[in-house]
């Protein structure tokens, strides 16, 4: 068999010292094309239904197929579906399956397979809590035909099954799927466009995928995670780089062909050069925002959240996130500026830092100075700047602040963690999101206020609850617009999630790839790589 030596400086030395020595490392057929690529983080959590880090989400999108996908107008189409009917009451969805769906260890996909994922995803996702709340049964009719039952009619049913941004339905066979969604899965056999080689799996380090050759596309033209999954390269290595400038000679020196998240400092080294591209993939972009704990002093108090609240300001926060204006945007919608249900409720409070104002909160709840337990993840460009904006700021407020540095995938494993802040638990922890996945009251995982079983902080608010549910069986648009204004003003009042602006990231990458899709999903279908 012969090899190539690819330009990687690190895999060259290892490759030619696996080949002297037989030790057991995999190097890159002659004739592959691979294309390697910086991620935003490294990947460790790799079940995407335990985790909704972005990563471990954009991992599933590799390896996985999703029953339904949706398109570039926002639209609900087929994808592991061949077609849908919805019964004349408007309470029986049937799905039937397309031809050619196999899992990647060759066993056809089956209707009992997607009913046990949807189930599995359904008990985590928020959104999928409240679809499941209505559902009354669901149930195999025949091998490529299952049905969904809900108590009357409703829109989520759809929109639950195409969800794009994070937790995202991803169908996985029977017998993984039966793992409860508290625990991880052990195998990671998909339909997707790509097969995880686990072999070569080295987590936050590296993930190698290869081309399914026995994936059937969809024939429609590829539109964000809808149509026609193309692949036309036979490998894409993930590889982590924590260190942006590392990251950028990386990519001048072709060592590497993508990189995701660019650090805008770093733009200008890109300028004028002709085999290097520069570009915005994820038009709609992302939110920032952060999350307090609901379980522990401090921030179990509402009048120590909104003194907070007051202390930091979006505007001290994009300046140090993104720096250039025409990169971020003021804004504090908890579904998002732009969108059908956006809101300005809360701006006097978000948008310019009041520390007069924090301090009065701070002395009517008579805090004692506890202190604040802030995660700081260091190797994300994206995320590392908010905590230290943050910590500044409570300090100035007369809040007690512990900064505590690590990497990104210890702080999506830690913010899980319900113990003390004083024995490996936290306070408050900022992280970003993709807008798609925040645009209305039932997909923002944010928003869910269902206690023990809501997002990392654990709020507990059921009338927010109550809303949601309002919202699941409301088709009416005007009242679909007071009830999520209602829930903007609760979440704002109570502190549930504090928005601080939204912000898009450039990722640069080789002029020898084209055809990259712009998707808030980074997807590595239909991207071609030229000699």
């Amino acid at each position: 068999m012969s090899f190539k030596w690819r330009k990687w400086g690190p895999a060259r030395a290892l490759c030619a010292a696996a080949l002297v020595s037989a030790a057991p490392f995999v190097c890159a057929p002659a004739l592959a094309q691979t294309l390697t690529a910086v991620m935003s983080s490294g990947l460790r959590v790799t079940d995407p239904v335990m985790s909704s880090a972005a990563i471990t989400n954009t991992h599933g999108y590799m390896i996985y197929d999703t029953l339904l996908g949706t398109d570039a107008n926002h639209k609900v189409q087929p994808q592991m579906a061949e077609k849908w009917q919805l019964s004349a009451d408007g309470t029986t969805y049937t799905f039937t399956l397309r031809n050619g769906l196999k899992w990647h260890d060759g066993a056809p996909v089956k209707a009992e397979d997607c009913v046990a994922s949807i189930k599995r995803w359904g008990a985590q996702d928020v959104m999928g809590q409240v679809l499941m709340g209505l559902v009354t049964n669901m149930k195999v009719v025949d091998d490529k035909t299952f049905q969904i039952v809900v108590k009357q009619p409703t829109g989520i049913v759809l929109s639950a099954l195409a969800k794009i941004g994070t937790r995202t339905p991803f169908m996985m066979p029977k017998r993984i799927a039966d793992t409860p969604s508290s625990q991880p899965i052990k195998e990671y056999i998909g339909s997707g466009p790509f097969k995880f080689v686990a072999s070569e799996f080295k987590p936050g380090l590296k993930v190698v995928y290869e081309k399914n050759k026995d994936y059937v596309p969809r024939g429609e033209p590829a539109s964000w995670t809808a149509g026609g999954k193309v692949v036309h390269v036979d490998r894409v290595e993930w590889v982590s780089m924590p260190d942006s400038l590392t990251a950028a000679n990386a990519l001048l020196n072709q060592e590497v062909d993508f990189i995701e998240v660019m650090s805008y400092d770093l733009l200008p080294m890109f300028e004028g050069r002709k085999d290097l591209k520069v570009d915005i993939l994820d038009k709609l972009g992302l939110w920032t925002y952060y999350r307090f704990n609901f379980l522990y002093p401090p921030f179990n108090n509402k009048l120590v959240r909104r003194a907070a609240m007051y202390a930091v300001g979006q505007q001290d926060v994009l300046k140090a996130l993104a720096g250039d204006p025409k990169y971020y945007k003021i804004c504090v919608a908890v579904f998002g500026c732009g969108t059908p249900y956006a809101s300005a409720y809360g701006e006097e409070m978000l948008v310019p830092a009041n520390v007069d104002k924090a301090k009065q909160l701070l002395k009517e709840a008579k805090y004692d100075g506890t202190p604040v337990v802030i995660l700081h993840p260091t190797d994300i460009s994206s995320v590392k700047t908010q905590p230290v904006v943050i910590a500044d700021a409570l300090r100035k407020a007369g809040f007690k602040v512990d900064l505590q540095s690590m990497d990104w995938q210890t702080v999506t494993t830690r913010r899980a963690s319900k113990k003390p802040p004083t024995e490996g638990g936290w306070n408050l922890h900022p992280t970003n999101g993709p807008l798609v996945g925040i645009s209305d009251p039932l997909r923002n995982q944010a928003v869910g206020t269902n206690g023990s079983r809501a997002w990392f902080g654990w709020p507990d608010f059921p009338e927010i609850e109550a809303l949601r549910a309002k919202f699941a069986i409301t088709s009416d648009p005007a009242e679909l617009k007071k009830i999520a204004e209602e829930i903007q003003k609760l979440v704002i009042d109570e502190g549930v999630v504090v928005p601080l602006g939204q912000f898009v990231v450039p990722s640069g990458y080789s002029a020898k790839l084209t055809d990259l899709l712009e998707s808030p999903v980074r997807v590595f279908w239909n991207v071609k790589k030229g000699k």
